[in-house]
């Protein structure tokens, strides 16, 4: 028989230690791949790859003939930029989301990647890395093209809503991070990469933050 009150005895029992929160694992939105090899950021400087990893982030695994539709690219020849997404890791394939046997479909590995953020890096790291970001740069100005070219077709109520917005900050470096985080935060309530998670009358938008210093680098002495 024991004297010892339980309700007491629990309380000067010390609390069990809480495991370590498990970090997202690299390539989500959350904890983005950083991407330090040349070989493999002029890999994914294709403007035909950007396209087909892109498709494959946001829509699911597709076949070759699904992704050169999207890539503008014959069946074959958007294989060997499978196979070469492939080989660095950013897309592989996916036998379960085959119809039957005759289907390969093609799946991303990554949904985010980070590049070209430390100056220290050897310089044929930094070239790829422009070049990657000269890529991406001209893959965002063809999606807004094309929306122009087709400006006139969409309904007044999209129209109304899209746009691109152009202002001027004068923040210290630490606020800039802080509007940066604010505005991440807020797109990525957005995403809804889940199907399941889109409401009726959803539909896909290209959403750019670019923020970038205004004065010269001498200045910020």
């Amino acid at each position: 028989m024991s004297f010892i009150d339980k309700e007491a005895d629990e309380a000067a029992r010390p609390e069990p230690a809480r495991p370590e929160p498990v970090p997202p694992r690299p390539g989500t939105p959350e904890n983005p791949l950083q991407i330090t090899d040349p070989l493999a950021m002029r890999a994914l400087a294709h403007p035909a790859r950007i396209a087909i990893l892109q498709h494959l982030v946001i829509e699911g695994p597709a076949t070759a003939t699904a992704c050169a539709q999207v890539a503008g690219l014959s069946p074959s020849a958007c294989s060997y930029h499978l196979r070469a997404l492939a080989r660095y890791g950013f897309i592989e394939e996916d036998p379960a989301s085959a119809a039957d046997g005759r289907h390969r479909p093609w799946r991303a590995s990554v949904l985010a990647i980070s590049f070209g953020q430390d100056p220290d890096q050897p310089d044929a790291v930094q070239a790829a890395g422009r070049l990657l970001a000269a890529s991406l740069q001209a893959r965002i100005g063809e999606v807004r093209a094309h929306y122009l070219e087709r400006e006139s077709d969409y309904s007044p109520e999209w129209r109304d809503a899209s746009g691109m917005r152009q202002d001027v900050l004068h923040v210290t470096a630490q606020e800039l991070a802080a509007v940066r985080a604010e505005f991440a935060a807020l797109l990525s309530s957005y995403r809804r990469l889940d199907r399941a998670d889109r409401p009726p009358g959803t539909r896909r938008v290209h959403a750019v933050l670019d923020m970038v210093p205004w004065f010269d680098p001498e200045d910020d002495q």
